[in-house]
């Protein structure tokens, strides 16, 4: 796992361990999760509640926004819910205009919100909506919202930015092209914002994580058969990028398979040719379901 921990982030992992003797830095802090009523958005908007974090969830249920706002502040923590369609640009602007009137400048974001498709090229040369869907949720949202939130961080000098990527963005797995690619693309637009916001004390963490068990891949057999994390361990890693400020959180695999791809990409391309062979399209990436 890549951390690049801060000095104090560094003091509070390693002496004080993981025993909570400090209060937790999310404490008092306005948080905004996107993708909130349900996985790992929910998972990590409780979690971040127990530390003490106001909780701004956003996603586009209502009645599920409410049920995760409704247990957040049975447990005795503090949320609001918040209604918004990330793909609708006029929406995101609203939603934008409605917490800072509401909150006052967002401390942190975590844009959570996704959408995965695992289809290969030979039966997507007639889905140009595939990448143009992934692209609206995995990156134009994110970034819109971002966009959206940044002066006010910028003003008051402190804000943090975490986003839910994939380790496909290293890895670069077949079938996955229209989404690794939206995501690869949240991925360098936030290290170069972070670039340009450092100095106002805004940072970025691009936390790749790998299979996670949510309803985004409950339909797809090959997913049943591997391992994957609980939304509550990834909520753990994004609640630990939110804490610890770090660049980047990675995988071991992924992080291996990166260097990999740089020394020997085209035995790496080989690799991952046969290994696609193994798993091949579902029937409903072959459109042999209606979808």
């Amino acid at each position: 796992m890549s951390l690049l921990l801060t000095p104090k982030a560094w003091v509070r992992r390693h002496l004080v361990g993981r025993v909570r003797t400090l209060p937790s830095p999310l404490l008092g802090k306005r948080v905004l999760v996107t993708g909130a009523s349900s996985g790992i958005g929910e998972a990590t908007a409780r979690a971040i509640a127990e530390r003490g974090g106001i909780v701004l969830l956003v996603a586009r249920r209502e009645d599920e926004l409410e049920r995760v706002r409704a247990d957040i502040e049975a447990a005795g923590g503090s949320a609001y819910a918040h209604v918004c369609d990330l793909t609708d640009g006029a929406a995101v602007d609203a939603l934008v205009a409605e917490v800072l009137a509401e909150h006052g400048a967002v401390d942190m974001l975590v844009n959570n919100a996704g959408r995965s498709i695992r289809r290969s090229l030979k039966y997507s040369y007639d889905r140009m909506h595939d990448f143009e869907r992934t692209m609206a949720v995995n990156y134009f949202g994110p970034v819109r919202l971002t966009l959206g939130l940044l002066p006010a961080m910028r003003a008051q000098r402190f804000g943090h930015v975490v986003n839910v990527l994939t380790w496909g963005v290293q890895v670069k797995a077949p079938r996955f092209a229209a989404y690794i690619a939206s995501k690869t693309a949240l991925d360098t637009w936030s290290r170069i914002a972070g670039r340009e916001t450092y100095a106002d004390n805004v940072t970025f963490t691009n936390v790749r994580l790998s299979l996670v068990r949510t309803e985004m891949i409950s339909e797809t057999d090959v997913y049943r058969r591997s391992r994957a994390k609980t939304p509550e361990q990834a909520a753990a890693l994004l609640v630990r990028a939110l804490e610890d400020r770090p660049l980047t959180i990675s995988t071991a695999v992924g992080n291996v398979t990166e260097v990999l791809n740089l020394l020997a990409p085209r035995l790496m391309d080989a690799v991952a040719a046969a290994g696609a062979r193994r798993f091949p399209d579902s029937p409903a990436a072959r459109g042999e379901t209606g979808q």
